[in-house]
């Protein structure tokens, strides 16, 4: 306030002497005397020593104005720098949870990416577990008859075309399950001329599962039966092929006869 009451005191004094020059070009010696004239006409003598009596007043005003906006200024200064201070307090504290939180992100980066790679190793050997797949047939090598034999004869198919997992023991004949699951099998029989009935089935655990059957009649030439199923399997159950006693099956390198099987599905215990 006291400010804006020195400025507009020498405003006033300023654009008075401004408009004297404009009006009437006087000099610079005309101009005090036009002002004492003007001074006396519009002030009377008692306004004159009023105004003389405030002179002390303005220059304490103007005094006093220059004073506070100095001090306005340092104390402007010291919250300036206060907030600077505060700021790269502020600034130093955010770079450190940045890093915090940058070091976290990458630990849980690792940590994820490390789960996944287990996962996926995992499900690797889990789908290694599962390839599981075989076919062969009886002869190797020349052709011939197999059979009769007096009782059931597990026939043996040498002849290994695949064997994947190496659940199939081409020496005994028989698949063992590695893993509980559902498998599909299939066989065939082959009867040649003037022989006797081929009949055989597929054994599980020792008990007979399904049965292919040829037989050929008076004038029939070669008769070939073949068959298919799906078993479901624990671990360890066993798999073969059974020649019934007195039936004979013929072969050779045209591989009439074959055993096959492979895993559909494995199965969890709910599963079934």
């Amino acid at each position: 306030m006291k400010g804006w009451l020195c400025t507009l005191l020498l405003l006033e004094n300023f654009v008075f002497v401004v408009q004297q020059q404009t009006d009437g070009g006087l000099s610079e010696n005309e101009i005090s005397p036009q002002i004492s004239n003007e001074d006396r006409r519009q002030n009377p003598p008692q306004t004159d020593s009023l105004r003389d009596e405030a002179s002390p007043d303005r220059q304490q005003y103007c005094h006093l104005s220059f004073s506070d906006i100095h001090t306005a200024l340092r104390e402007l200064t010291a919250t300036v720098t206060e907030q600077k201070a505060y700021i790269r307090a502020l600034e130093t504290r955010l770079n450190g949870q940045q890093t915090f939180f940058l070091e976290e992100l990458n630990k849980k980066t690792d940590e994820i990416s490390n789960f996944a790679q287990s996962q996926v190793e995992e499900l690797r050997k889990e789908n290694r577990d599962r390839e599981i797949a075989f076919s062969a047939s009886v002869t190797q090598s020349g052709s011939g008859q197999v059979g009769p034999f007096t009782t059931d004869f597990t026939l043996t198919f040498r002849n290994v075309f695949t064997n994947i997992g190496n659940a199939y023991n081409p020496i005994t004949g028989i698949f063992t399950a590695p893993l509980k699951g559902a498998y599909r099998f299939s066989f065939s029989v082959y009867a040649h001329i003037n022989a006797n009935p081929s009949t055989a089935s597929i054994v599980k655990n020792g008990q007979r599962v399904v049965t292919a059957h040829a037989q050929q009649n008076q004038g029939q030439g070669s008769l070939n039966s073949s068959k298919g199923v799906v078993l479901i399997l624990e671990v360890g159950d066993v798999v073969y092929v059974s020649l019934w006693a007195t039936r004979q099956i013929f072969d050779d390198t045209n591989n009439f006869i074959t055993f096959s099987g492979y895993l559909l599905f494995p199965l969890r215990e709910k599963e079934i």
